[in-house]
């Protein structure tokens, strides 16, 4: 195993990077890398000397949890495992001790709790031979980087604590934004006649019971308004005060208030989607997402685009614009669990899948097991402590810098 001392993030990062089987690092500038080789003995294991006592202390885990194993020496002769008591106790991250006993095994003393991951720790050891007593504290640390927080705040590092989410499974379906043919009124004459006054202009925005149309009737020569039918916009305007109605469309109004999402669902998809079903729609052009319900499933597939779905979605605030494209997130499906974290926080170390915790200015890996995934979250199944302070943004950051130290562990 080796120690290495190196200076901190490229990226103008300034922090303290840890790796295996070393002491707390510090930043050396413009200085190459430096190592410094750890005795290993016969079991691979960290060999630990005073005098002409010796203790090898190694991590097994082939078929068995990871667990410590101690073989003790005097003068380089073996000692049976009677003679010696041993005592572990690992300072992780957070303040949290784990104090291991041993007990005799042939030829050796066995640790009796597993070395859960990360194996990342400051080491004390006490041994006690013949009335004398031994002691060694060394670090083994993995997986962990120190970075200020005003550093991380700069580099756009985010946290949040994990704890129960709901877990969203959703298909993707894309079309555009139309006007539904309610939201949509062709206004005519209901007396033939000449037009008097058009009391509107295109793109005027009329409520419903405002006044449009002034015609003179033909037939007795009366004279009647024609009244908005609802509210919206006049998006088409078709004659001018003299002129006749002749039984032609005058005016149109939308309302673009109302608008709906025709999107296409892929027929492989048809069977999963029901009324109701939650969507969120991303709208070309406008960062602000709309939300809203299925609430109409088309029965037959439409060639080269799927089956068509609509959603209805309000536009009172009018940022939304008929023909424009969008993306949608249909939910079919969703979870509540007890434990979650999001996905974007989520990096492989290792054969592990991981969150970055933080602890004060600290971060250090917590390895996942992971259960139900989609849309943002992740169900967490282990490794996570509820409560925990994690990254979720950002997150390759501290994984460069974690993976330039050659951070690794005594095994």
């Amino acid at each position: 195993m080796k120690r290495l001392v190196k200076s901190s993030l490229a990226l103008a990062l300034s922090m303290a990077v840890t790796g295996g089987m070393m002491s707390p690092a510090y930043a050396v500038d413009n200085a190459e890398p430096a190592y410094e080789e750890v005795e290993k003995g016969a079991n691979n294991g960290r060999m630990l000397r005073k005098d002409d006592f010796a203790i090898e202390l190694a991590i097994f885990e082939e078929g068995v949890p990871p667990e410590f194993r101690v073989w003790a020496t005097m003068n380089g002769q073996p000692l049976s495992p009677e003679e010696v008591k041993i005592k572990v106790v690992l300072n992780r991250l957070g303040d949290v001790q784990d104090q291991i006993g041993f007990y005799r095994q042939e030829g050796y003393l066995r640790g009796d709790m597993a070395i859960y991951e990360p194996h990342s720790f400051a080491v004390e050891l006490t041994a006690d031979y013949q009335g004398k007593s031994y002691r060694w504290a060394y670090d083994n640390f993995e997986g962990r980087v120190d970075i200020k927080d005003d550093i991380a705040a700069a580099n756009g590092i985010e946290t949040k604590k994990a704890g129960p989410g709901t877990i969203h499974q959703t298909i993707t379906a894309y079309g555009e934004l139309i006007n539904p043919v309610e939201s949509t009124r062709d206004i005519v004459a209901r007396f033939a006649g000449m037009v008097k006054k058009v009391h509107v202009n295109l793109g005027s925005q009329v409520k419903k019971g405002d006044s449009l149309v002034t015609i003179e009737s033909n037939q007795g020569l009366n004279a009647y308004t024609i009244k908005a039918p609802i509210d919206g916009v006049v998006s088409s305007r078709y004659v001018s005060a003299g002129e006749q109605t002749d039984g032609r469309t005058l005016l149109r109004l939308i309302n673009n208030r109302e608008l709906v999402a025709e999107v296409y669902v892929f027929p492989q998809d048809r069977s999963k989607v029901r009324m109701g079903n939650p969507v969120v729609l991303e709208v070309d052009g406008v960062e602000q997402a709309a939300e809203g319900v299925i609430s109409y499933i088309g029965a037959e597939i439409i060639e080269g685009q799927g089956f068509p779905v609509r959603v209805a979605i309000d536009n009172a605030a009018g940022v939304f614009s008929p023909g424009a494209f969008v993306h949608g997130r249909i939910t079919i499906a969703r979870y509540d669990v007890p434990l979650s974290v999001k996905r974007d926080g989520i990096q492989a170390f290792r054969d592990f899948r991981v969150v970055y915790a933080k602890v004060g200015e600290t971060y250090e890996v917590r390895m996942l097991e992971l259960g139900a995934q989609a849309g943002e979250w992740a169900e967490v199944l282990g490794g996570l402590e509820p409560g925990t302070e994690y990254v979720t943004s950002n997150s390759y950051v501290i994984k460069a810098d974690i993976d330039k130290s050659g951070a690794s562990h005594d095994h």
